[in-house]
């Protein structure tokens, strides 16, 4: 009935043609060849799984998008507004976008109101929705009795479906553990928490995205979470209540935007706009392609059932007839014309095709809107070859593209947005969004600071830094220690020092023996831990083993280590201690031996000192004991004929090496390596002790290419030394990971353009520290020092960045800004805090107040010194010592003696010291966070604290990365509205800080390319817009897929923000056959959004009009990469359209439906591989398993459906959880966390990037164990199959049971067994299979009923959900029961980094074999692919209980016994032949997979990577489920099924028939013989069961077509907007029939 409805609901149009228009389409329509009356439309819409969400909401979103601060002035100034009356959606759209758009700026206006008719922000509304569903899950039940869900019928949509108003309260707060409904229980809680201190109950979750109202109270305060929805009367009252209880500093208060269905109060009009129950999407693809109809595949049982009334006909003929016209130039016209009156021809010769390419590009060039006739022609381009071959060419054109292209290759595709580089194949509107939305905000906030527009332009087209981990750290001292020198070393005599070698070719990971230092491999090691005592055996065998490298250490004492960092890094500071040190003695001792003997035997001691422990098996976890290095050196020193004893009494008590043990520990501290031992350092490049084991080779060969490059270049030769010529270039004194290895995504930046721009009297305030005499230059780095100085860390923090500034700091300059945890006891009584608050802040004598802090640092009384109000003589003496220093350092006595005693003056400390905590909070930092700030990149400082090298290392590694280049424009400048007085160095530096933290913020690509290089005049369209902040540079072939979908993107950008083009035509030269093959549309909203009566549109939908109506289409839908749909309401069949079968209906229409978000991610072992068959469920925080996953081996990549929400991604319970955990705290042991939130608050889905580590004590434990070779199968016996399968269904058996029912949860009979399943006993046997297209689904039902009538064990069948029509949805239900057996509709979507088909019968061929291993639950243990076209006639329990002797796949090889087949058996020649050696090439119409084995022995990852290497070639995988595991079979071993399990007639003999055990229509290549026509022939019960599964289709849909007549009769019709969009993206419907 839904379904019937929707059609019925898809009518109408946007307004009536004006009598010019109507009067050209009359015009059009008589001039054109044949006659408009017959033309054929073919309308698409996608709808969302979830009801609408109101418009009011959404826009409070997108404005929140532009800052806390902007989404409550939008929410306060619209309760401000008195709109009364019932208001037209029309009225409270326009309304709507004139508070966004006063909000978010005149630059991002445009881009706000698209999205907003985009519904770019519904998702979001969703994710509140689910937050609120659990809010009442958790806490209503508690206070009503009632159950929200069924536990049975839960899944990602129903934990999101809009809540119903709880007692019909439209709003409700939830505290702690409880909720409250209206405003009287919020008026007592209120008064409640008023008498408390803090919170005292459970707090609510409080999420990142949450809005807080500004200025709320602490982390100890009460929560309070509003869900309700602006607009309504309950909000308004209780969103004053909480606004003002937070003011007052007594709650968080929360606000959750939701409109619940059923509320008790009345709503106004303007806060429903948009809550519809079916919400149309944009932002995706349609394509009509030409379907090769080589095998003629159509179903010749098209007919029409069900709703046929005359008025239901009447209807859908004047929709036909109401033909829209867009607005288009006369040229774009002309091509209208020329689509009216033409036909399809395909048959082109290669004459005609060859310069098709740069003809087109002329034709482009030359018309007066470029963009719109380009979109013309390549999504209309089987109905233009004709005309555009026959154009004359004129050679400029030619020249230019032919020049380009010795510089990028034909046909590649480019784009960029302010020079970000952005992949053209996967671009999607919403990314693109999301970059344009960046970059006006980015340029707004710029503008803010008065910057001339021509800079901020040239600003916004700086690239980002490239991410590199060239990061190289400067070790050269004297405390490294070499063992052998390959230049110099007797040992290396033999070996040729020509560099060249390098140069020539070599197998992967071979070695080159040259007698140059090369790679300096360098370790930082403790001698006294085992772990690390045993690398130097590593370093030692390598050496004897001619390893061409050099290999040296770096001794540390851990525990002087760890006094070194006690006393922030005074070595001279550090007390003597009486404890013995172990890792000093046994260095002390290389020492000896090194000096007296040689390094030969200072190594050769130590490796002695690791085979005596091994001798011992003393663990790795317990440091080497003395009298062990006592022992072996006193062994040493006899076989030598040394007075032994002697020697090492006095090495043990003398001072001899001490000292050297001592300076090597504080290097090693200098350089940032105290927490990262052991550690190997590559010509500079660090290795953390995480990657320790084989870490020297695997760096060699790293760092191989990058000498090749130099060597190649000459920047390289062989007087060069290496090691300098590397760090002397880039190597730095200073490692900090924080600084120098974080990726990108994990950076936190915040904006500061804003605050400067609108003087936040705390930054007006602030002064900055300098080194002393530099006050005045200009500093391009600014960091900020937000500390909480009653805190240790925090005034340790101060004092390092007061020894950086003292130390020379020529680039930076520091800003002290409070962050005091307590602010109730710290402020008013710490003596030291006021004179840093009064110092660091003064205007006067800036030059002597850093040396006074850091001498006031020195004094531990003044820094923890309390005062009370009443100890007068205490606060009298620690004044007085205070004012002694200062006038000592040259400040002023008199003004720091009365800031100190005047209480009004300390009040007004205390009140400075707030205001820049709220600053900070709203940034972001939590109340006594400490943190570094700089240019906006902020670095919390947990766990330790910046040393003054780290400051000075952000100086190079910051300035070099972002700062420089704004710094160089922001130098260029030519003020305009500032005076200039104004313009000093600190105006600059800060101009410098607030722009680069701004762009820094933006999120968008740091690769780039410079298309300056391409010639423009003759082969490209250019257009400056001097006023436009975003330029778009573009390469595109237009008659490429991707040139499709570039061009209604670039013409949308210019439709809606008038940006800046230069777009370099890139065709492909001497084309041979047609490049395009399709018709396309890009579905987006028009510009009003609304219907002519004032009503807003349900949404964009897709119209192809005046389609060939002979041609055989199929429809396929270009969606986001994050987006899986599915058909739900078709008529006809979408895999093979032939329009002119509508007879005198003109239009054929399709609804899709959106089913998931998809998150993907990639999961890696830390600093390792990925956890191949690592489990994850994905679930709720009260339904924790919703769905589940493995992680594969290629990439670690990892896939789950979700829709919007709050996701909590976990290890699965079992082996994944006993052998891992999450990376992070507590990482390996039982303190670890194994879940990780994932949030989907967008249409883009969402990426997730985890490590996970094992746990101690399993290091050596593999997830699955994996058989590779091939003889491991051979001699396998069914007994140790099951054996080695109990490990891996264990753990498969800790996953709940996916496999009964189904779980598409959106049809109540999705998954129903009756009839004859009561009669079936034993093993259930899965049947996988795949169609598309009504003819396969004929097929499909024929061969269920062949392998259910053959059987008398319970079925299951599995089908990919992706092609199903929904007619075949819809009786699958009912089949079930009727026959008795179960079904699963199970799905996949492509991954991104897997080379992608294009035609959709080789998807669906893929589909067959790549993911196998993931995409059936995993606690299915064994399933049998069965074609659609196949015919059972035996008992698939035979096959399913065949023994496949441990492989993890079985295949039927193909009949030899047909000879006239002979000259078709490819495999039989050439390069299969070859291959092959003697093994069988097998038919892929059936086949078991042994998923247990196929998981075990990562059989889908060998696939996968198989498939990648050979699909890129287009010759490759002709027949791609077949080809794929026929050649990969040597690798993924196959068991050859008995012949009789599989004949075709094509390549068996009849004499084989009678033992067939399963027939398969094959394609016949000799007589292409359509199916239909072989089924009836070739199998004589085939008719039978056709007949009886028609009969039952028949009987089910005429039954519900009859029970949608009688619903749908006092329905009143809905009328849908079609909306008026260049690609002609109009709906036109008609009456949803039923179809056999």
């Amino acid at each position: 009935m839904a379904r019937l409805l929707e059609f019925r609901r898809l009518k109408g149009w946007r307004e009536m043609l004006s009598g010019a228009l109507l009067a050209l389409l009359l015009l059009l329509a008589n001039v054109a060849e044949g006659n408009a009356q017959q033309s054929k439309n073919v309308n698409v819409a996608t709808r969302a799984k979830w009801a609408g969400t109101p418009l009011l909401l959404e826009a409070s979103e997108l404005v929140g998008k532009e800052g806390n601060q902007a989404f409550w002035t939008f929410v306060e100034s619209w309760m401000a507004e008195d709109i009364s009356g019932e208001l037209s959606d029309e009225k409270c759209l326009q309304h709507i976008l004139e508070k966004g758009a006063d909000l978010v700026g005149s630059s991002l206006a445009p881009l706000f109101h698209f999205s907003l008719l985009l519904r770019f922000a519904s998702p979001k509304i969703v994710l509140y929705r689910q937050l609120a569903q659990q809010s009442l899950s958790e806490h209503l039940s508690e206070r009503t009795h009632l159950k929200i869900h069924d536990p049975a019928k839960v899944d990602q949509w129903s934990v999101s479906k809009n809540p119903v108003a709880p007692e019909g309260q439209c709003c409700w707060v939830e505290v702690g553990s409880r909720i409250l409904l209206g405003e009287s229980e919020l008026k007592e809680w209120l008064q409640f928490i008023q008498e408390r201190s803090h919170a005292q109950e459970d707090e609510a979750e409080v999420y990142e995205f949450d809005h807080i109202y500004p200025g709320s109270a602490g982390d100890k305060a009460f929560v309070a979470i509003l869900y309700g929805a602006l607009g309504t009367t309950c909000f308004k009252s209780q969103h004053s209540l909480l606004r003002n209880a937070s003011i007052q500093g007594r709650l968080n208060y929360i606000y959750r935007p939701v409109l619940p269905t059923g509320c008790g109060l009345p709503v106004d009009t303007c806060a429903q706009a948009g809550a519809v129950d079916t919400m149309y999407l944009g932002g995706y693809g349609v394509e009509l392609a030409l379907k090769n109809m080589e095998y003629r595949a159509i179903d010749d049982s098209e007919e029409k059932k069900g709703d046929s009334s005359e008025e239901a006909e009447a209807e859908a003929g004047n929709l036909s007839e109401e033909e829209q016209i867009p607005e288009v130039d006369g040229e774009v016209m002309t091509f209208r014309d020329h689509l009216l009156s033409s036909e399809i021809d395909d048959k082109y010769n290669v004459a005609e095709l060859k310069d098709l390419g740069y003809l087109t590009v002329q034709r482009i060039i030359h018309a007066s809107d470029p963009l719109r006739l380009m979109q013309e022609i390549n999504q209309n381009f089987p109905k233009l070859v004709s005309e555009l071959s026959r154009a004359q060419l004129n050679s400029t054109v030619k020249e230019e593209v032919m020049q380009n292209q010795r510089m990028i290759p034909p046909g590649k595709n480019l784009f960029a947005v302010n020079g970000a580089l952005v992949n053209p194949d996967v671009l999607d509107i919403f990314s693109l969004l999301e970059l344009i939305e960046g970059e006006l905000s980015v340029a707004g906030k710029i503008a803010q600071l008065k910057m001339p527009p021509k800079y901020i332009r040239k600003l916004l087209k700086l690239t980002d830094a490239r991410e590199s981990n060239e990061f190289r750290l400067d070790f050269r001292s004297e405390h490294v220690y070499y063992l052998n020198n390959i230049e110099e070393d007797l040992m290396y005599r033999r070996w040729r020092p020509n560099l060249n070698e390098i140069l020539m070719p070599a197998y992967p990971g071979q070695m080159r023996y040259i007698r140059k230092n090369l790679y300096h491999a360098v370790y930082v090691i403790d001698p006294a831990l085992p772990d690390q005592l045993k690398l130097v055996e590593t370093i030692v065998y390598y050496v004897q083993n001619n390893v061409p490298m050099r290999f040296g250490v770096i001794f540390i004492s851990s525990k002087q280590l760890k006094a070194i960092e006690s006393s922030g890094g005074d070595v001279s500071a550090i007390p003597e201690s009486d404890q013995e040190d172990v890792s000093e003695l046994i260095i002390c001792m290389f020492h000896y031996f090194r000096e007296n003997m040689d390094i030969q035997t200072a190594f050769g001691f130590l490796n002695l000192v690791n085979e005596e422990l091994e001798k011992r098996e003393e663990g790795d976890d317990e440091p080497v004991s003395a009298s062990v290095a006592e022992s072996v050196f006193i062994d040493v020193l006899r076989a030598k004929g040394k007075s032994a004893q002697t020697i090492f009494q006095s090495l043990k008590e003398g001072d001899d090496f001490k000292e050297k043990v001592l300076e090597s520990s504080g290097f090693i501290y200098k350089l940032g390596l105290s927490q990262m031992h052991p550690c190997l350092l590559m010509n500079g490049l660090v290795y953390g002790p995480s990657q320790i084991q084989n870490a020297a080779i695997m760096a060699m060969n790293e760092e191989l290419p990058k000498i090749q490059e130099a060597v190649y270049y000459g920047r390289i030769n062989y007087r060069t030394d290496v090691l300098d010529k590397f760090l002397s270039e880039g190597g730095q004194r200073r490692y900090n990971p924080q600084i120098v290895s974080s990726k990108k995504e994990d950076r936190t930046y915040v904006s500061l353009s804003s605050p400067v721009a609108k003087e936040d009297k705390v930054l007006t305030r602030l002064q900055y520290l300098h080194h002393p005499g530099t006050e005045d230059d200009l500093k391009p780095l600014t960091h900020w020092l937000c500390v909480d100085l009653s805190e240790d860390n925090g005034i340790r923090l101060l004092q390092q960045a007061l020894r950086y500034l003292m130390g020379g700091a020529e680039q930076g300059r520091i800003g002290v800004l409070h962050n005091l945890k307590n602010l109730e006891s710290s402020p008013s009584y710490s003596l030291f805090v006021q004179v840093v608050v009064l110092t660091a802040n003064s205007p006067s004598r800036r030059a002597k107040v850093v040396p006074f802090l850091q001498k006031l640092l020195l004094n531990e009384e003044i820094i923890h010194t309390n005062l009370a109000d009443s100890d007068l003589s205490l606060e009298n003496k620690y004044v007085k010592l205070v004012l002694d220093l200062a006038e000592e350092m040259g400040l002023k006595r008199d003004y720091l003696e009365h800031a100190l005693l005047d209480p009004v003056r300390r009040q007004s400390i205390r009140d400075q010291i707030s205001e820049e905590r709220v600053f900070l909070a709203r940034l972001g930092l939590k109340a006594g966070a400490n943190a570094v700030i700089t240019n906006g990149r902020v670095f919390y400082q947990q766990g330790g604290y910046f040393v003054a090298e780290d400051f000075t290392l952000l100086d190079t590694t910051e300035y070099e990365r972002r700062v420089k280049p704004v710094e160089e424009i922001i130098q260029e400048i030519e003020w305009e509205h500032v005076e200039a007085d104004e313009l000093t160095s600190e105006f600059l530096s800060t101009r410098i800080m607030a722009v680069s933290s701004s762009m820094s913020a933006r999120t968008r690509s740091s690769d780039s390319v410079n298309f300056q290089i391409l010639k423009a005049e003759k082969s490209a369209f250019v257009r400056e817009v001097d006023a436009a902040y975003i330029h778009v540079d573009a390469v595109i072939d237009p008659l490429s897929g991707t040139g499709q979908k570039i061009t209604p993107l670039l013409v949308l950008l210019d439709d809606w923000l008038k940006p800046s083009f230069r777009i370099v035509f890139n065709p492909m030269n001497s084309l041979q056959d047609l490049p395009l093959k399709n018709f396309y549309r890009y579905v987006v909203p028009s510009k009003s959004g609304t219907l002519s009566d004032g009503a807003l549109s349900p949404g964009p939908v897709g119209l192809f009009s005046n389609m060939p109506p002979s041609r055989t289409l199929t429809m396929n839908l270009d969606v986001p990469e994050s987006w899986l749909v599915e058909p739900v309401v078709a008529v006809y069949d979408l895999d093979n359209i032939v329009l002119e079968k509508l007879k005198n209906e003109r239009t054929m229409s399709a609804i899709f439906e959106l089913e998931a978000l998809v998150v993907t991610g990639h999961c890696y072992e830390k600093d390792g591989d990925p956890p191949r068959g690592l489990q994850l469920i994905m679930g709720t925080k009260l339904h924790p398993h919703l769905v589940d996953t493995i992680v594969m081996a290629n990439l670690g990549y990892l896939q789950m459906k979700a829709g919007p929400g709050v996701w909590t991604l976990q290890l699965a319970p079992g082996r994944s959880t006993e052998l891992y955990t999450l990376e992070g705290p507590g990482e390996g042991t039982d303190a670890g966390s194994i879940t990780k939130r994932v949030v989907v608050e967008s249409f883009k889905g969402k990426l997730v990037r985890f490590e996970v580590v094992k746990r101690l004590g399993k290091e050596d434990q593999q997830m699955l164990e994996v058989n590779d070779g091939i003889e491991d199968y051979e001699d396998i016996n069914a007994g140790n199959e099951k054996e080695e399968s109990k490990g891996f269904l264990k753990w498969a058996s800790d996953f709940l049971s996916r496999g009964n029912k189904a779980k598409d949860q959106g049809r109540e009979l999705d998954s129903v067994s009756g009839g004859q399943t009561n009669q079936r006993r034993g093993e259930t046997i899965n049947i996988f299979s795949i169609a598309s297209g009504h003819l396969y689904e004929r097929f499909l039902k024929i061969m269920m009923l062949s392998v259910i009538k053959n059987t008398n064990r319970p079925v299951k069948f599995w089908f990919i959900k992706n092609y199903l029509s929904p007619q075949f949805k819809d009786v699958i239900p009912h089949m079930a029961k009727e026959y008795g057996f179960e079904y699963d509709l199970v799905t996949y979507k492509w991954p991104t980094w897997l080379h992608k088909q294009t035609e959709k019968q080789r998807i669906i061929w893929a589909y067959k074999i790549l993911f196998l291993d993931v995409i059936f639950p995993l606690s299915l243990k064994k399933v049998i692919f069965v074609d659609a076209d196949q015919i059972v006639r035996a008992d698939m329990g035979e096959l399913y209980d065949m023994d496949i002797k441990g492989r993890p796949l079985a295949y039927t090889p193909f009949c030899d016994n047909n000879k006239e087949m002979d000259g078709y058996r490819f495999w039989n020649q050439g390069f299969w032949k070859d291959h092959l050696r003697g093994r069988p090439y097998h038919i892929s119409a059936l086949y078991v997979v042994d998923l247990v084995k196929f998981r075990q022995s990562a059989a889908g990852d060998n696939l996968r990577v198989f498939y990648e290497s050979l699909s890129k070639d287009p010759n490759s995988l002709s027949n791609l489920d077949q080809d794929l595991p026929n050649y990969a079979q040597h690798n993924v071993p196959i068991f050859s099924l008995p012949q009789q399990w599989l004949w075709c007639e094509s390549w068996c003999g009849n004499g084989t028939k009678a033992q067939a055990k399963t027939i398969d229509l094959c394609n016949n290549p000799q007589t292409k013989e359509p199916k239909l026509e072989g089924a009836r022939r070739i199998v004589a019960e085939w008719p039978a069961l056709d007949e009886e599964a028609r009969q039952f289709t028949a009987r089910i849909l005429e039954s519900r077509t009859r029970e949608q007549e009688v619903d749908s009769l006092p329905k009143k019709q809905f009328q849908l907007n079609l909306e008026n969009i260049g690609d002609e993206s109009n709906f036109v419907d008609l009456e949803s029939k039923a179809e056999l």
